[in-house]
């Protein structure tokens, strides 16, 4: 360690259990940790001999202040640690790569009839969820063997049926039981549910041997239909358990999660294991900048991957320290004692080690794939700067593009490319100002200085420059903004940007200066790269416009109604989530709204359709 390297002031912190956070000269969350003792801990950052790796010198070089919060103890100091990287994202913790909500499947066991669909919601804590799934696909598939197998009612709302009375579709081809006329008994329905239950549990063998019996019966009255429409549920049942893998000889359940770590990347899988039987596998990619031990990265993920999953009564984790207030935290989630520990032999042991083996696996895989992707896209930014001529690779790229509706709502967007991938969270959107109705001319010239006044000024927000500025659009497009490049001083005060405008129908690149377009073969990578750059912008650009469109829209409809007053207004828009959905709501969902009569739905209805 330098000898001139001064370390940040420690003086302050307490000898208690709780967090640590790591800030940067500019206050920003570099790392967040747990402690039993804060001062102790905080300590071993800043030994001269320090541990050797080289991103925990980074971060100590980096680190100008350390916040602390104290506990009651250290089960509360894990929740809050969890809570805090799950919502700050420090660059030296372990964190998830993707940052989306993974579906679930929702059994709605509060409602009186209950529903199964997927979801990325809150939970809500009167109904059962499974799952976090990897995949939307993978809930889909799940989805589509209960809704062939189990007749539970398919439509929305929390009671069954539509206002007209008359029984939907799947009524008609054996894909619901209809409780909204009767044609099921509440106890009949909750049997049913109880059985959709027991299948997301991975308790499938109890199922088909119920329908093997009934299948049996069936045939011997003859009633050939029904065998029929059960030897169909057998098929569909006896897919999914023999797509599981028996592993234990009991019928333990519990989850094993697995951890590898390398450079600045980790992958866990979690195999869940119910009823002896491995029912599902779920991996998850970790940024690990900090190149934070396996030990702690499982102890970091575990809190935040049941945040909303089920609690198993065992989990099996590879560490050996730190377990005692995880297991404090899961068994308060479940409301019931949760053993968490390392098995040293037999079964469970093999579980963990499978899943630890599928971690190493699934995160070489991933770097075999990532090195592929970044040679091909290498390769297509070669390629792309020289079929246009630009100064330097185009590893960013901006795209603009204008939405509005008739002259009404006129927005813009910019979206950024970096290396060949989104960059979401530089992604901006602009609503213009100085310009009067329907001119994408003059609408894209104003985004574009206000875009170059940004960079001038040194904001963040906008920096760097791109290597590529694109805009959607022609020769019209370029024409307005290149006076705009040359009175910001780009080339002179701002770097050189190389300027170029994609038209739709031809799919051509225009060039300031240069009348002939470029014509990029159409299946060429270099096109499809443009074409998606393109259709991000415009993407982007309309959702905001429909979203500026709905609010004043449904402010306007809702304002001129009878009947709709503020607490009307409120419950409307808290049921449909977003003004979109409230303007493309159906009738029968409109009546379904709680607190909404059927005659103010029905001139609701009356008036978005006018």
């Amino acid at each position: 360690m330098p000898e001139d390297e001064v370390f940040p002031d420690r003086s302050h912190l307490p000898t208690t259990p709780g967090v640590y956070i790591f800030r940067d000269a500019e206050g920003k969350i570099l790392y967040v940790g747990k402690a039993r003792n804060i001062r102790s801990r905080v300590a071993s950052y800043f030994t001269r001999s320090g541990d050797g790796r080289p991103k925990v010198a980074e971060l100590r070089s980096r680190v100008r202040r350390i916040d602390f919060i104290t506990t009651r103890g250290e089960t509360e100091a894990l929740v809050l640690e969890s809570n805090l990287i799950k919502r700050h994202r420090p660059r030296f913790n372990a964190s998830l790569r993707d940052d989306k909500s993974y579906p679930y499947i929702v059994v709605t066991t509060g409602d009186e009839y209950p529903r199964v669909f997927a979801t990325r919601s809150a939970h809500d804590p009167r109904h059962r969820y499974f799952g976090p799934f990897p995949s939307a696909g993978s809930v889909h598939a799940t989805l589509d063997v209960l809704n062939k197998t189990f007749p539970f009612r398919k439509c929305r709302g929390a009671k069954p049926g539509r206002k007209s009375g008359v029984p939907c579709l799947n009524y008609h081809i054996g894909r619901s039981s209809a409780p909204c006329i009767g044609a099921i008994s509440k106890e009949e329905y909750a049997r049913i549910i109880d059985e959709v239950i027991a299948f997301l549990e991975g308790r499938v063998d109890g199922l088909i041997r119920e329908r093997e019996e009934a299948m049996r019966e069936a045939a011997s009255r003859m009633d050939f239909e029904r065998a029929a429409k059960l030897r169909d549920e057998l098929s569909a049942l006896r897919h999914v358990r023999d797509r599981q893998q028996a592993t234990l000889a009991s019928e333990d359940s519990f989850d094993a999660f697995g951890v590898h770590a390398g450079g600045e990347s980790a992958c866990v899988q979690v195999f869940a294991v119910r009823g002896g039987q491995i029912v599902n596998r779920d991996s998850f990619l970790l940024d690990n900048y900090g190149e934070v031990g396996e030990g702690s990265i499982v102890l970091q993920f575990v809190p935040q991957y049941y945040e909303n999953a089920a609690v198993p009564r065992e989990v099996l984790v590879p560490a050996d320290a730190g377990l005692e207030p995880l297991a404090e935290h899961l068994s308060s989630l479940r409301g019931g004692r949760v053993d968490v520990h390392r098995p040293r032999r037999g079964d469970k042991r093999r579980v963990l080690e499978l899943a630890m083996k599928n971690a190493e696996a699934g995160l070489e895989h991933e770097r075999a794939l990532e090195e592929a992707r970044r040679s091909r896209i290498a390769s297509t930014l070669e390629r792309l700067q020289e079929e246009l001529a630009l100064p330097k690779l185009p590893v960013r790229i901006e795209c603009y593009d204008i939405s509005n509706t008739m002259g009404t709502d006129s927005v813009a967007s910019m979206v950024v490319f970096q290396g060949g991938r989104p960059a979401k969270d530089q992604y901006r959107r602009f609503r213009i100002k100085t310009v009067e109705g329907s001119d994408d001319f003059a609408s894209m010239a104003e985004v574009i200085r206000r875009r170059l006044a940004r960079l001038r000024e040194g904001d963040e927000k906008f920096s760097p420059a791109p290597d590529l500025m694109l805009l959607d659009g022609g020769k019209g497009q370029l024409s307005a903004v290149v006076p705009v490049l040359e009175e910001m001083g780009v080339g002179d005060e701002l770097p050189d940007i190389p300027l170029r405008a994609l038209a739709k129908r031809e799919e051509e690149v225009f060039e300031p200066g240069r009348p002939a377009p470029v014509l990029l073969g159409r299946d060429s990578p270099e096109l499809h790269l443009l074409q998606r750059v393109r259709d991000e912008a415009h993407r982007f650009a309309n959702t905001y416009h429909r979203s500026l469109r709905g609010r004043r829209m449904t402010a306007s409809i809702l304002d001129e109604l009878p009947g709709v007053g503020p607490a009307r207004k409120k419950r409307l828009l808290e049921h449909f989530g977003t003004p979109e959905a409230f303007m493309d709501a159906s009738l029968e969902e409109l009546e379904s709204v709680p607190g909404i009569p059927g005659r103010v739905a029905r001139e609701i209805h009356a008036r978005l359709h006018r």
